[in-house]
């Protein structure tokens, strides 16, 4: 009996929390022009939780489904005759009746840890209306397509891909691989995304962060080119080290994410190298007075060729990191990590990360900072290449401050 009274408390909890909400939203209109404000809801969780009971006492489900659509009929019939009245098309406050009936059901006839979840959470939905529709708006198509295709990576074809090594060195491992790349692309896809809803950011310093979370490299070949066409050099420069700033953190959450473990063997360098980093830029922006355009550095990140391009790449490397160790011990990852780091220091990072326990932690941990190392340098010779010279030397002294930190923080800790 305690038991479920509990229930019913949770129930009526549900309806109230809803109905709060529902009932905000039309506090303005008089008396008897609402079909259903915060009372209607709780009585509606109610009644769900009423015919579960009842369907359990006397053990007949029907029960409840025969309620289910009575209350569906009655609560429909009225939301129609409030639709005709007000000539709205809306049909979301019929649909909250149907599942805040459903939840006060499952509280008592289910999980009532799961039926307040979903009661919170269908309030936050339905608070959230502003904020979604504004998203939605601001939203293009090709971003909608990459959340499809997201859905499309990870909800069929990681299901069919084999989760085994397929080559004789251990290192090919198909759902591994498109796991790895499915998890890269999407923390780039969050920030990206984000970044468009928030609207366009000015100045370099916002340019630099939101960039580099997809692409350090990108953002500051984009810069230099900036800086070429004539734009203030410093305050680009100051920019590019800040994208190598959040470049380097990137790879620290990566690590976290996949293998905690190794943190210790890389963590105090790289956090050193980053807060040099950050320094450096900090400065070269406010000594260059912070007047520089950055907006569009960000590239969406589930463009298809992009990404197959980084799944290659990936399983490439994978292979040939695992046979070279295979072949040479722990120490040939040092040097296959910083190679095709060059390129790309997520492909680097995830093929060293995956040998998990074939190698001391270490030796990982090493191959972490040569990749982050070998990058840093390759987006120096980036910025030589496509900067003038004003851009590259204060990017210059940046980066070779970030490595003295991190080669001195490996070598105390």
């Amino acid at each position: 009996m305690d038991d479920l009274i509990l229930r019913f408390g949770v129930a009526l909890a549900i309806g109230l929390l809803v109905g709060l909400e529902r009932g905000w939203r039309e506090r303005e209109e008089a008396d008897g022009r609402r079909t259903a404000g915060i009372r209607t809801y709780a009585i509606s969780a109610l009644l769900g939780a009423v015919f579960a009971a009842l369907a359990a006492s006397l053990g007949s489900a029907l029960i409840l489904a025969v309620g289910f659509l009575g209350f569906a009929l009655v609560f429909g019939w009225f939301q129609a005759r409030e639709a005709v009245a007000e000539n709205s098309l809306s049909a979301t406050s019929a649909i909250v009746g149907l599942c805040t009936f459903a939840l006060g059901a499952l509280a008592v006839a289910g999980d009532q840890g799961a039926a307040a979840a979903g009661g919170a959470a269908l309030a936050a939905v339905l608070a959230s209306r502003e904020m979604l529709h504004r998203a939605v708006k601001r939203l293009s198509w090709v971003e909608l397509r990459s959340a499809l295709m997201l859905a499309v990576m990870t909800m069929i074809i990681l299901p069919l891909l084999p989760d085994r090594t397929i080559d004789p060195w251990g290192g090919l491992n198909p759902r591994e691989i498109w796991l790895f790349t499915v998890l890269t692309a999407t923390i780039s896809y969050v920030a990206y995304i984000a970044a468009r809803i928030l609207g366009p950011r000015r100045g370099v310093l916002a340019g630099g962060l939101l960039g580099a979370v997809v692409s350090s490299t990108a953002v500051t070949v984009a810069l230099a080119r900036s800086a070429a066409a004539g734009a203030a050099s410093q305050p680009l420069a100051g920019a590019a080290a800040l994208a190598a700033m959040v470049s380097v953190l990137r790879v620290v959450g990566l690590v976290l994410i996949l293998n905690p473990a190794v943190l210790p063997a890389m963590a105090p360098a790289a956090i050193a190298a980053a807060l040099t980093f950050a320094i450096c830029g900090g400065l070269l922006i406010w000594r260059g007075g912070g007047a520089a355009d950055a907006a569009g550095l960000a590239r969406n990140p589930f463009d298809l060729v992009p990404l197959l391009i980084f799944a290659a790449g990936f399983a490439v490397v994978s292979t040939a990191s695992a046979a070279l160790v295979g072949q040479f011990g722990a120490g040939s990852l040092l040097g296959s990590s910083a190679l095709s780091a060059v390129f790309d220091v997520d492909v680097a990072v995830l093929s060293a990360l995956r040998l998990g326990d074939s190698i001391p932690r270490a030796a990982i941990g090493q191959a972490v900072l040569a990749a982050l190392a070998a990058n840093a340098l390759g987006r120096l010779l980036l910025a030589t290449v496509a900067g003038p010279r004003d851009f590259a030397l204060p990017l210059a002294g940046a980066t070779l401050a970030a490595l003295v930190a991190g080669g001195a923080a490996f070598l105390l800790v």
